[in-house]
C-alpha cells in the first residue's frame, strides 16, 4: 500500500549526515536547484552537534548558517523529507522514527535498495517508482545510476539483452579518507617515503586496484552485484543482463564506465547518439577527430553524465560501445537524491 500523505509545496527537510562530504553535497545541491523548503535541518552525530555549517540559502530559508543538531528520534518531528547519507546503519537505526513522523526518508546507503516495497528510483529512468513508497525511497549506488542514465535512451531504442561495464572508479568513492589517502601516497611515492595503506586494499597512487566492497561466492564483489541487481530493478527488467568489473584508480572525483550494450534489434551509432543527444541529463562529448570525450579530471562538479567515445560493437549482432563519465557525489549521491524529493514535492 502506497504512502498517501502529499508532501506541502515548501515542505521541511532533514539533512541526515550533514557534516559529511555526501551531507554537504546535499546543502548545495539545495541552494543549486533552489529546492523549495520552508527550513532546512542539519543533523549529525552528538559529537557535531552546535556546529556552523554555511549554507546559501534555497526556497523560504535565508542565506547563512546552520546549526547542527544531533540527531534524535525527534528531531525528524515536523520534517516532510529526511535526506539520509549517514550509513546504512543509522539509517536502519532511524527509519522506524522518521515514517512515524510522517517523514519520506530518501537514503544514499545500501540499506533498503533491494527490499521489496522500498523503490530504487533514478528520476530520468524510472520517476513513476517514487510514488510507490511507504516512506522510504532508495537512491541506487553511484556506479548503476552513472549507466542507467545513459542506457535509458538507447534502452527506448530498442530492448537491451547485455551489458559489459567496467567502471573505473575516484578515490573519492571511498569518502575524504580515500582521496586524503591518494594524495598522502603520491606526495610519499614522489619522495621515495614509505607509503600508509590503509583506506583501499592495496596502494592506490599510480596503481589501480580491481577491488571495491567485499568478494562473494562468485568472486564477484560487492559493488559488482550492486550494479547487477540494481539495474535490473530499476528498469524492472530481469532479462538484463550485467556483467561488471569494478575498479579504483587514482583518480580524485568523477567515475568513468566502459560499457558495451547489445541490443534484441539493429540499433546504429547515430540513432543512439541522436537519442543521448535529446535525453535528459546526458550530455555528449565525442568528436575522436578533435581529441574530445570526457574525461574524469575534467568534469567535477558536473551534474549529467557525459557520454562519448560512441562506435558500435563489431563482436556482436546488434552492439555499441561508450564511454562516460559522472561527478558520483553530485548525480551519483546527493543530486538524485534531490531530484527525487521535487518529484515528491511536484506530485499532482
Amino acid at each position: 500500500m502506497a504512502w498517501n500523505k502529499k508532501i506541502p509545496a515548501n515542505p521541511v527537510v532533514a539533512v541526515a549526515g550533514a557534516t559529511g562530504a555526501v551531507g554537504r553535497e546535499f546543502l548545495k545541491v539545495l541552494h543549486d536547484l533552489d529546492f523549495p523548503a520552508s527550513e532546512v535541518r542539519a543533523l549529525a552525530s552528538a559529537r557535531s552537534a552546535g556546529k556552523k555549517l554555511p549554507f546559501d540559502g534555497c526556497g523560504q530559508v535565508p542565506a547563512g548558517e546552520l546549526t547542527v543538531q544531533e540527531m534524535t528520534p525527534e528531531a525528524f518531528q515536523g520534517v516532510d523529507i529526511a535526506l539520509f547519507s549517514a550509513g546504512a546503519g543509522i539509517s536502519k537505526q532511524f527509519r522506524q522514527a522518521v515514517v512515524d513522523a510522517g517523514a519520506v526518508m530518501i537514503d544514499n546507503s545500501s540499506a533498503f535498495r533491494m527490499e521489496e516495497g522500498v523503490p530504487l528510483v533514478v528520476p530520468e529512468v524510472n520517476p513513476q517508482a517514487a510514488f510507490e513508497h511507504n516512506g522510504v525511497i532508495a537512491n541506487p549506488n553511484c556506479s548503476t545510476i552513472q549507466m542507467v542514465v545513459a542506457l535509458k535512451p538507447l534502452y527506448d531504442l530498442a530492448h537491451i539483452k547485455r551489458v559489459v561495464v567496467s567502471t573505473y572508479q575516484a578515490a573519492s568513492g571511498a569518502g575524504a579518507r580515500g582521496m586524503d589517502e591518494l594524495y598522502n601516497q603520491t606526495r610519499q611515492f614522489l619522495n621515495d617515503e614509505d607509503l600508509t595503506i590503509d583506506a583501499f586494499a592495496h596502494r592506490i597512487a599510480f596503481n589501480l586496484i580491481p577491488h571495491i566492497d567485499v568478494f562473494m561466492d562468485d568472486d564477484y564483489t560487492k559493488e559488482e552485484w550492486k550494479m547487477v541487481v540494481e539495474t535490473k530493478k530499476i528498469f524492472g527488467d530481469d532479462t538484463l543482463a550485467v556483467a561488471p568489473t569494478c575498479v579504483r584508480v587514482p583518480v580524485l572525483r568523477n567515475h568513468s564506465e566502459s560499457i558495451n550494450v547489445e541490443f534484441d534489434a539493429p540499433v546504429d551509432v547515430e540513432a543512439a547518439r541522436a537519442a543521448l543527444e535529446t535525453a535528459k541529463s546526458v550530455v555528449v562529448d565525442d568528436d575522436p577527430a578533435n581529441k574530445v570525450y570526457p574525461m574524469p579530471g575534467l568534469l567535477a562538479g558536473c551534474d549529467e553524465v557525459h557520454v562519448g567515445r560512441l562506435r558500435k560493437d563489431p563482436t556482436v549482432e546488434n552492439g555499441l560501445a561508450f564511454w562516460c563519465v559522472m561527478d558520483q557525489i553530485r548525480k551519483g549521491a546527493a543530486l538524485n537524491a534531490v531530484q527525487i524529493a521535487q518529484l515528491l514535492v511536484n506530485q499532482e
